[in-house]
């Protein structure tokens, strides 16, 4: 039995090592190596830079911004399609955009938001435009967050799905509101789907880039467009493992922040 534990284990084995393991290795290797011998040049630069360091806070900015509107759209949308009929078929109607190319989709929003788009069409009935709404903060939040939301959504229904509905009627026949009975009993039930979609927004929101580039131009700049910068254009692959190796260590900082550890269980006070 032992043995063929191990057997059906090597596969697996093999792939985390050598697809995940062996580029982290990779990466954080060529990082200390820019010069030819191993330092802390690199990661220096990176901590005494302004740009660097604004880039930083730029990409932590945007990724807020983008997981709390999620947030604030795929919330109450999860919580109406627990009462709806046909369940399956909404939440199909909600995932089938995740089955879009990202590229294409980008491009169809370039479409939409340039100058002879379908929004500055519209403004224009009304005597307004053009408008630059393309390569804009807004319309790179705008786009990240509607591509964001089926990822959202779905941990938060299942979350809000699984909630025993006897203890809300129980709530109701103390007397509780709707209000009361959302804040102490749906809402701290249903956070650990939160905490799941933030780590599925928050986290890919940190490394944008190719959204980036297509709907905020040059106007957006993140550690995802400055990877991009370093290994595609001034091809200073160390400096732009540096940047990699940081945002790693950001993004595990994350999930231990909204990991198992705060997925405490809640009393229920009414």
């Amino acid at each position: 039995m032992k043995n063929k534990h191990w057997f059906f284990l090597l596969p697996y084995s093999l792939w985390i090592g050598l697809f995940v393991v062996l580029p982290l290795l990779l990466i954080f290797w060529t990082s200390l190596t820019g010069n030819g011998s191993i330092s802390l040049e690199n990661f220096s630069n990176f901590f005494t830079n302004a740009t660097f360091l604004r880039m930083t806070l730029n990409s932590f900015w945007y990724a807020l911004l983008i997981t709390l509107f999620t947030l604030l759209v795929s919330y109450p949308v999860a919580y109406i399609l627990t009462k709806l009929k046909n369940q399956q078929f909404w939440l199909l109607l909600i995932i089938l955009p995740t089955w879009i190319n990202l590229l294409l989709k980008a491009y169809a929003f370039i479409g939409i938001f340039g100058k002879s788009g379908l929004v500055n069409n519209f403004l224009h009935l009304f005597g307004i435009g053009p408008v630059n709404i393309l390569f804009t903060n807004f319309a790179f939040i705008f786009v990240a967050t509607y591509i964001e939301i089926p990822f959202m959504i779905l941990p938060i229904y299942n979350a809000i799905k699984e909630i025993d509905p006897a203890l809300i009627n129980a709530a109701n026949d103390l007397g509780a509101s709707k209000w009361q009975s959302f804040r102490y009993i749906i809402w701290p039930l249903s956070l650990p789907g939160v905490e799941s979609g933030v780590q599925a927004i928050f986290i890919p929101s940190l490394s944008l880039f190719m959204l980036t580039r297509l709907i905020g131009g040059n106007r957006v700049i993140t550690l995802g467009t400055a990877i991009e910068e370093y290994f595609t254009t001034t091809m200073n692959w160390s400096m732009g493992s540096t940047i990699g190796v940081i945002l790693i260590v950001m993004m595990v900082a994350v999930m231990v922040l909204t990991g198992e550890k705060n997925k405490r269980k809640k009393e229920v006070k009414l």
